[in-house]
This record gives structure tokens, C-alpha cells and sequence, in this order.
């Protein structure tokens, strides 16, 4: 018999170990750290499969990784904000777990896809950027150009690589999270 709670775990270690290799893959990286790449993919998709806990440990996993693998740091508060706490966030994106849980059980749609998927990618995307324009705030403020506000700056640096990463992340979901549904069921979820 199919242990769930096994099943999450194993699903929750690929899916970091995956991320880990997927932050390597660039499109484009900020100069104070940043980057617009897939490493957010396997955590938005683990979180809608398999829920808000896996999601959110997944997520301070992968946080913690990178922190090994891509530090950038300068303080230790900023460590917390931009590591395990933004990446942990991501779970978030497990709000739309339930929704996508009754779309699968039905057999996934093209509206599933989009009233689902995406904008639970998106707010996933939007809860990762916080954490981080506060860092950029507190810690990375001294970058801003003179007499550009610091506000203004960590919104527009950090935006400038959250936005497309939360996208393509987004878009790279909505095209993969039916097929491994239909290839891998989540069922017996943790």
C-alpha cells in the first residue's frame, strides 16, 4: 500500500532538487541578486498538487539551497527575508490546490487552467515579491539611484525580475501541471 505521507515527501524533495537545477538556467539576472528563470515551477506545482504544508517546506527548502548554492547576503535579517521566507512563501500558491483538486476530479479543463493555475501561480509570484522588496528596502536601499526614492527603487528592481519569472512560471504551469496530472494523479494526498 501507497504511503500519502511518503509520497509528499519524495514528491517535495524532487520537486527542490529540481528548482535547484532550474535556478541555474538564467533568461536574465539582477545585478544584487534576482533572476528570472523556472526555479519558482516546481514549488508553485508541488503546492497546487499536494498543498499549502508541502508548498510552504518545499519552498524554505529550496530557500535554503540557494542560500548555499547563490548567496547573495549581506545581512542576516536580509538572509531570512530573501531566502527560507520569500521562497517560503510560495506556497501561498496553495490556495488554488482545492479548486485545481475538484478540476482534476472532473478531468482538467482549459478553464481550470486559467481561473486556477494562473492566478494562484500569480498570487504564489506576488507573495514571493514581497519579502523581497522589503529586503531591498531595508538592506539594498544604498543602490538607489540619487534622488530616486527606496521604495520606488526595490519595487522597480525587484519587479523587474519577480514579474517575468512569476509569468513565465505561470504560463510554464499552466502547460505542465494538466499533462503530469493526467501522467502522475496526486491521489492520496498528505
Amino acid at each position: 500500500m501507497r504511503n500519502p505521507r511518503v509520497l509528499t515527501m519524495v514528491e517535495t524533495a524532487l520537486c527542490v532538487a529540481l528548482a535547484v537545477v532550474l535556478a541555474r538556467i538564467v533568461v536574465f539576472e539582477a545585478p544584487q541578486g534576482g533572476a528570472v528563470s523556472l526555479e519558482m515551477l516546481p514549488i508553485m506545482v508541488l503546492a497546487l498538487r499536494r498543498g499549502a504544508r508541502a508548498g510552504i517546506i518545499g519552498g524554505m527548502l529550496l530557500g535554503v539551497a540557494l542560500l548555499i548554492f547563490k548567496p547573495v547576503t549581506v545581512h542576516w535579517a536580509q538572509v531570512v527575508l530573501d531566502y527560507p521566507l520569500a521562497f517560503g512563501v510560495l506556497g501561498i500558491t496553495a490556495l488554488g490546490s482545492r479548486a485545481w483538486r475538484a478540476a482534476v476530479a472532473g478531468g482538467p479543463t482549459a478553464a481550470a487552467v486559467w481561473t486556477v493555475i494562473v492566478p494562484s501561480c500569480v498570487l504564489g509570484g506576488l507573495a514571493r515579491f514581497v519579502p523581497h522588496f522589503v529586503s531591498g528596502v531595508i538592506f539594498f536601499g544604498q543602490y538607489a539611484p540619487k534622488g530616486q526614492p527606496v521604495m520606488l527603487y526595490s519595487l522597480l528592481y525587484n519587479g523587474g525580475y519577480m514579474l517575468p519569472a512569476t509569468l513565465l512560471c505561470a504560463a510554464a504551469a499552466a502547460l505542465l501541471l494538466p499533462a503530469l496530472e493526467r501522467a502522475v494523479p496526486a491521489a492520496g494526498r498528505a
